[in-house]
């Protein structure tokens, strides 16, 4: 069945304050809501954001995702947004995310799936085990709240999509704190399936302390590196790291040849186990011919998020004897950022020569050398990382030749 995943990103994020909502703060370098993102994609086919459209594309560049559609007065009022968009796609289950919970344990989705077999509703929820007081208005201790029977709800909560949308169109939705909340009122049954400590909502500042901990502790460090080299060759530009370099040749390829993008593609493969760049962008199909390379970093990047990982760095030298390079790295540099959705202090472009040996000291070509390091997950059980759910598209595009 398709599994769509709605990712709510329309609060203000009140209670945290400052000048920035919580869900788009820096964590570990990346956007709280790209965490987020990256934990859903292995298991959504379609991920709809919801909230401010300039601030989120910012956030997930590099990731599928459908287009942003603004939020509503209300949490219940952004997730039907969400879901009217998501209707045009028809998904059989819904799966409905907290932006600012960063953290979705690997095996939290596949038990939602799983209860969604026997219940048209899933709750990942922990049980409450503090005892509960009840105060009053001055503040002091009116009752002691039995707690038998009372969990506390997690997001991603997970839906039959038709269901869902049908009881936020029809029900009183602006009382409910949660979807869940929903399918109760109408009878329905909501199945639990256990929580995690490490899924915390984002709420005060003193959560990015723990929710840091819980990254940091479920991340393994891959590294992997890529090499590639291009002859010289007249009537082309010379594009290098995504920039077009003034030169009186540039290089011979299927593609642009930019041998600096190529070399860091198949270092990000390597890192991810996943082959090279041949491997995903066959040179034997015409789709790629003249192709900007851009679309091959993008790609790169959108597998780690898939992976759900992340960047820590990469770093490219390019060898040649020319053209000199130092003037154009700094927008390599920031070009390079961009494609993969990462800032600038994570990806360095530097060059050197041979000192005139080899074909490079002879001005016939340039060689690229590059090292990525990427931050894994420990895969879920069941779940073969890597099965790519988005396969390279192969769209007519612009070409540069």
């Amino acid at each position: 069945m398709a599994t769509a995943a709605l990712l709510v990103a329309a609060g203000s994020g009140s209670r945290f304050g400052g000048s920035l909502p919580k869900q788009f703060l820096p964590l570990l370098g990346r956007p709280v809501i790209r965490h987020a993102a990256e934990a859903l994609a292995p298991y959504a086919l379609l991920l709809q954001p919801v909230g401010p459209a300039e601030p989120i594309e910012a956030a997930l560049a590099g990731l599928s995702h459908l287009p942003p559609v603004p939020g509503g007065a209300t949490r219940q009022a952004s997730v039907l947004a969400g879901l009217q968009a998501l209707a045009a796609h028809a998904p059989s289950i819904v799966l409905v995310h907290d932006a600012a919970r960063p953290v979705i344990p690997s095996g939290t989705i596949p038990a939602l799936l799983s209860a969604l077999q026997q219940a048209p509703g899933a709750v990942p929820a922990l049980p409450v085990t503090d005892t509960l007081k009840r105060a009053g208005p001055a503040g002091l201790i009116e009752a002691t709240v039995p707690r038998a029977g009372l969990f506390r709800a997690q997001t991603p909560q997970a839906f039959h999509f038709e269901i869902l949308l049908h009881l936020h169109r029809t029900a009183a939705a602006a009382a409910a704190t949660d979807d869940a909340a929903l399918l109760e009122q109408a009878g329905l049954a909501v199945a639990l399936v256990p929580g995690s400590e490490e899924n915390i909502k984002l709420t005060l500042p003193a959560d990015f302390s723990r929710i840091s901990r819980a990254l940091s502790v479920a991340l393994l460090p891959r590294t992997g590196s890529g090499f590639d080299v291009h002859a010289f060759a007249s009537g082309r530009k010379l594009i290098l790291c995504g920039i077009e370099i003034t030169h009186d040749h540039g290089l011979a390829g299927h593609s642009d040849a930019d041998v600096g993008i190529h070399a860091l593609c198949d270092a990000i493969y390597g890192a991810l186990a996943e082959g090279d760049i041949g491997r995903h962008f066959p040179p034997s199909e015409a789709a790629w011919k003249d192709a900007d390379s851009a679309q091959f970093l993008r790609h790169a990047a959108g597998r780690i998020g898939a992976r759900g990982g992340i960047l820590a760095n990469a770093d490219v030298t390019l060898i040649c004897e020319r053209p000199k390079i130092a003037p154009y790295a700094p927008a390599m540099v920031s070009r390079l950022a961009g494609l993969l959705g990462v800032g600038g202090d994570r990806v360095s472009v530097k060059a050197t020569t041979t000192e005139r040996l080899g074909f490079t000291g002879r001005a016939e070509g340039i060689a690229a050398q590059a090292i990525a390091t990427v931050l894994l997950p420990l895969s879920p059980p069941g779940l073969d990382p890597c099965l790519d759910p988005t396969p390279p598209v192969r769209p007519q595009q612009e070409n540069r030749g």
